[in-house]
């Protein structure tokens, strides 16, 4: 009987050398020819002619996964240790370790890679092969690289039971330890596919994830998106018009007024694979995490590396990024506001300007459009200020907010934040105007379409109405219930609820998000301050704008009353029913209120509850935990502390989110604190608070961005459609003309 699999490893067959060697067995033996064309369509229908190429630290179990793949695919199997090292050197590959030291090692190694071609074929590299950069870069011209990510603990565990106590690169006084974290820069350096691999895994599972990692790799037009307006019959007919992951970066609102979301879903991740992250770093689940939710086609992982690493890299004052803290008894504080401009906002806002970089066309300028609350535009302006030099040239963004409804700090913020490529408007109306408008403005096809031909600019939106600022939020979910984990607070399963002060819904989408996407949150605790038509929703299904006015309060963030994102969770739980949300929207638009089906009220209290905190309770609440603690909250966790105080049963840890900052709300932390005279100057404020010694200590950049406004001013405009699109063409005139 012919062997195959044996006898492809040694001829190394490629591309061009497969149809003579296929003819020469058709002639001599036609059983043969078939297997070996059945072996070569195999492969051949998932990557080409393109090879698998296995890479992972020693123990990983390459040759193992490597040789299930291959028969799956009834392809060759190559192992570089057995099948291509030790036959070229006729030692074996510790032999040559201590023949010839490391540094000479690989040289040597890199060498034998670099005369090495093969095709069509999986392909088990060494520990050490991605250390040599010319022959990994040989070996990616026809290969996908995917990499093995076993937790660096279960690496140490298999090592030990395989009795290997030194490998490449190690020398006296460093451990194996350290030499298995230097390695993993290298190996992130060249893979473009990741397979978790957590520690009781079997290789038969790794070998399934690795096929399904590269079907998803090779095939990016599964990972479409659609209007949460949009019918299924519309979907159906309109395969040629597929939105991908850079499309929607760049549109933000969907065509039909809708939001754009996944047209299947968002990834699910096993506990074993959550497990894995236990003991990584913020950065490290954010890669894994994004990873999932963005095609590689629209961002390869090396590029979306670099995007986290500058985003999170220096920007932010806490090593930890996103720390969870304990506040009292079973609940903890996940403090969101160690960014730059010192709001959740940042977390999103230091990665979206980056990967709207990436993905915008070079042919064509854009304006991005915000509206805020007050922490979304000083995050903007700070973020797209952050590009590079070519960058800005090409983008420029625009901030409208309600001029007399964010707290002075906020404003003296945004005025201080403009840069030559980002601007604030004030606006003499209140967020939702502001929101409204900016909707407006981009489905009016004939505006859009007049500035890109008068001005070559197109708009873009980097409110939460765009899709990609959801996901880094998605990320600190799932981040703080891992710590808990890690802290040994609870084990890997347990559930905790979570207790988010959300006006606009985006925050506690993405806690939902997190929740189906394996992270074991029970309850998703919706926290309004008086402007409660979130509470009232959540708790009779009714969404009713008459007679509602917005009420300025001490948490203008959550001053909202249309929240955008409530639109995606209604599409989620109607089962992407795209016409049932156009009627529930446009009888809001039209009447002012629309009312859930009861089957769908029953689905949405299933994952969320609600509550609302008056001033009074807010003010008190931040005055109590500092008596108790000596901790400060801010306004709007307050307003989630009041909340959770009332609705959490204690039979689980509540996780809060802090949302800003205190510093960037002095007056009414003063004011809660109970000290009589306040200094209207937001620097006087800030120098008041700090005088206290207060925990956490007063933002330091906030203070910087303070210091800096000076004279700087900002542009006002009336509550009229046409004096913003008038300021826009302004803009696009004085930036890109």
């Amino acid at each position: 009987m012919y062997h195959v699999v044996q006898y492809w490893p040694l001829r190394l067959i490629t591309q061009n050398s497969l149809p003579s060697m296929c003819l020469k067995v058709m002639l001599s033996r036609p059983i043969a020819f078939a297997q070996i064309w059945k072996s070569w369509f195999s492969i051949h229908s998932l990557v080409g002619n393109k090879n698998i190429i296995l890479m992972g630290p020693p123990g990983a179990g390459k040759t193992t996964v490597g040789r299930i793949v291959g028969q799956k695919l009834d392809c060759p199997v190559i192992d570089i240790d057995d099948d291509v090292l030790e036959t070229t050197w006729n030692m074996s590959v510790s032999e040559k370790l201590q023949d010839v030291g490391n540094e000479q090692f690989l040289e040597e190694e890199g060498k034998v890679l670099l005369k090495f071609s093969a095709s069509g074929s999986v392909i088990s590299l060494t520990g050490s092969n991605p250390m040599h950069a010319a022959s990994m870069q040989h070996m990616r011209k026809n290969g996908i690289v995917v990499y093995l990510d076993v937790p660096t603990t279960v690496i140490m565990s298999r090592l030990k039971s395989m009795k290997v106590d030194r490998i490449v690169g190690q020398s006296s006084g460093i451990s194996l330890k350290d030499i298995l974290q230097l390695r993993k820069q290298f190996y992130k350096r060249w893979y473009d596919i990741r397979v978790l691999c957590g520690g009781d895994i079997a290789t038969e599972v790794v070998a399934e994830k690795v096929l399904e990692a590269v079907k998803r790799y090779q095939n990016s037009e599964l990972e479409t998106f659609i209007s949460t307006r949009s019918s299924r019959s519309g979907r159906s007919m309109e395969k040629s018009s597929h939105k991908y992951f850079s499309d929607i970066v760049t549109e933000g609102l969907a065509p039909d007024g809708g939001l754009f979301v996944p047209e299947r879903g968002l990834p699910q991740f096993t506990a074993g694979e959550w497990q894995s992250l236990i003991g990584a770093t913020y950065i490290e689940r954010a890669q894994v995490i994004l990873e999932r939710c963005i095609h590689p086609a629209d961002i390869p992982a090396s590029k979306l590396a670099e995007i986290i690493g500058t985003a999170y890299g220096e920007n932010f004052t806490c090593s930890k990024i996103a720390p969870v803290r304990r506040l009292a008894g079973n609940q903890f504080l996940l403090e969101l506001f160690h960014g730059p401009t010192a709001s959740f906002k940042d977390f999103a806002l230091q990665i979206v300007p980056h990967i709207f970089a990436h993905c915008i066309p070079r042919s064509c300028n854009y304006l991005v459009l915000v509206a805020t609350s007050g922490d979304t535009g000083s995050a903007v302006l700070d973020g797209f200020s952050r590009l590079h030099d070519t960058d800005k040239q090409r983008i420029a963004v625009m901030n409208f907010f309600p001029e007399d409804g964010v707290s002075p700090i906020q404003k003296s913020q945004m005025i201080g934040c403009q840069k030559e490529n980002a601007w604030s408007v004030g606006v003499k109306s209140d967020f939702d105007f502001c929101q409204t408008a900016i909707k407006q403005i981009f489905t009016n096809s004939d505006y859009t379409g007049f500035l890109t031909v008068e001005y070559g600019t197109a708009l873009a939106a980097a409110n939460s109405i765009n899709w990609a600022r959801l996901l880094p939020q998605v990320v600190y979910h799932a981040s703080s219930y891992l710590d808990l984990v890690h802290q040994g607070i609870i084990p890997f399963g347990s559930h905790v609820d979570v207790c988010i002060p959300t006006g606009n819904f985006g925050n506690i989408l993405a806690a939902l998000y997190a929740k189906m996407m394996g992270i074991p949150i029970r309850k998703c605790i919706c926290a309004s301050n008086e402007n409660n038509v979130l509470t009232d929703f959540i708790r009779t299904g009714v969404y009713d704008l008459r007679e509602r006015k917005l009420i300025p309060t001490f948490s203008p963030a959550v001053d909202i009353l249309k929240s955008s994102n409530l639109e995606r969770y209604l599409h989620l739980i109607a089962n992407e029913d795209g016409q049932l949300v156009t009627q529930l929207y446009s009888q809001l638009e039209n009447q002012g209120h629309f009312q859930l089906p009861k089957d769908l009220l029953e689905k949405l209290q299933r994952d969320l509850v609600a509550g609302w905190c008056s001033e009074e309770d807010c003010l008190a609440a931040i005055h109590s935990v500092y008596s108790t603690t000596g901790y400060i909250l801010d306004t709007h966790t307050a307003v989630a502390k009041v909340v959770a105080d009332r609705l959490q049963d204690r039979t689980c840890p509540i996780i809060i989110s802090s949302t800003a900052h205190y510093s960037k709300f002095a007056p009414a932390i003063l004011r809660a604190l109970r000290i009589a005279e306040i200094n209207q100057n937001p620097l006087s404020q800030l120098h008041l608070l700090s005088s206290y010694s207060p925990l956490p200590p007063v933002h330091w950049g906030l203070l910087e961005t303070l210091k800096k406004t000076g004279n700087e001013d900002h542009q006002v405009c009336a509550a009229d459609m046409s004096m913003l699109m008038s300021h826009i063409e302004t803009l696009i005139q004085n930036h890109f003309m």
